[in-house]
């Protein structure tokens, strides 16, 4: 029987390993339809036959809901264990668009070692993790699991929506209340943090129809553009007035209210816009109702339609509302804890975060979920890079992990 030290040494041993699959993972774009990509099914097949040593691999195809010929892939992989329950670390496999290909040093999908970081699209979000989670459980022969299973799960759509990844797999009864949840889609330097606690997510789209006409003739028109910018000054004045508690657990402790998407107006200069919208990414501290946000929403749009002459539409694009924080207080936190103090030096921290993450899903249907891992800062941005180090401290803390609660 492998003694966990003997595992531990493997995994200091596989840092080539690690690195290869990484780069071949990478040159494997898995965006959704929505962005332009065709899916996670051909990233899926290379981590399929990397995937070796299980009990049972189970592919999960879910055609995607704006381009049915599109299958949206999830893998789940367990190595069984003689107790109930799995000790489940969940990745997902599709990725942001790279955007401005200028703003990197090297094609986002044409991936680099250097200087112990590996460069490349979705290699801090979320490959770091599937990495890790893959060679944390290389190690382990199923034959000499005494406790629970060992489950590495890699799924879809995470990016957009998550109803053809984990959304899916819960909903058609793939987890069970005996499992061990870990995500590890944030992270925090030396691992000195634990998520478990998120804010409702809300995106909302601000649409404002007013009317074109010359720049020279402004007061013949309505310019649409004028009045999405006022409108947005106010609506970030009145949200932080209204929704301004802070709570402690969180980082940032408050709601935060931020203006992201804003298509273009207009191509040249000498016309007024009669369309415009904008966006905001809106973190909700769970105290707040989403619907009296929306509400606050609304009756700050009425009040400049009416002002202006303008018509301004409210849409809901997303909205994710948190689940019961994840406790602190069992044996299974204690272990994770414990293991990765014993890998890093450091007793995590308990946090919430704005963040969305597949944690959230099984927090809404009464599981608790925990997100760790080292680092974290480059994710969504150019030059985005994933640290070789981080990815062994991570492998070798969910390694301690699955020993403890699966051997």
């Amino acid at each position: 029987m492998v003694s966990l030290s003997e595992i531990l040494t493997k995994i200091d041993g596989s840092a080539d390993e690690m690195v290869r699959v990484m780069t071949e993972m990478i040159r494997i774009p898995a965006l959704a339809p929505v962005n332009g990509g065709d899916g996670e099914s051909k990233k899926a097949d290379y981590l399929q036959s990397e995937l070796v040593g299980f009990d049972s691999i189970v592919r999960v195809d879910v055609p995607d809901d704006i381009d049915p010929s599109v299958m949206r892939s999830n893998i789940l992989a367990k190595k069984n264990g003689r107790k109930p329950g799995t000790v489940w670390i969940i990745a997902h496999m599709d990725v942001v668009p790279a955007g401005d290909p200028e703003m990197w040093d090297n094609p986002p999908f044409e991936p680099v070692f250097k200087d112990g970081k590996i460069y490349g699209r979705g290699t801090e979000d979320n490959g770091q993790s599937i990495i890790s989670s893959m060679f944390a459980s290389k190690f382990f022969e199923s034959g000499e699991l005494d406790g629970m299973s060992i489950g590495v799960a890699y799924v879809a759509d995470e990016e957009t929506t998550s109803k053809m990844g984990i959304e899916y797999l819960l909903d058609h009864g793939y987890f069970s209340e005996d499992d061990f949840i870990m995500v590890p889609d944030w992270g925090s330097p030396n691992g000195s943090m634990v998520e478990v606690a998120e804010k409702n997510v809300l995106w909302l789209r601000f649409e404002v129809e007013g009317k074109t006409t010359h720049g020279s003739t402004p007061d013949e028109g309505i310019n649409a553009f004028r009045v999405s910018t006022l409108l947005l000054t106010d609506l970030m004045k009145v949200f932080e007035e209204r929704f301004s508690m802070e709570d402690p657990l969180f980082l940032p402790p408050r709601s935060t209210f931020e203006p992201t998407k804003r298509p273009s107006t207009v191509d040249n200069i000498n016309t007024i816009p009669g369309y415009d919208e904008f966006s905001m990414d809106i973190r909700l501290l769970p105290s707040y109702s989403i619907e009296d946000v929306i509400a606050v929403a609304e009756e700050i749009s009425s009040k400049h339609a009416e002002r202006t002459g303008a018509r301004i539409k409210v849409v809901e694009v997303q909205r994710h509302t948190s689940g019961k924080p994840s406790s602190i207080d069992t044996e299974r936190f204690h272990v994770m804890c414990e293991s990765v103090e014993s890998i890093t030096g450091n007793i995590p921290r308990a946090i919430g975060v704005g963040g969305g993450t597949c944690a959230n899903f099984f927090r809404e249907r009464g599981f608790d979920a925990y997100v760790w891992q080292c680092g974290g800062g480059t994710l969504h941005a150019p030059n985005e890079y994933a640290l070789l180090d981080n990815i062994m401290v991570d492998a070798k803390v969910f390694a301690t992990i699955y020993y403890r609660l699966c051997r």
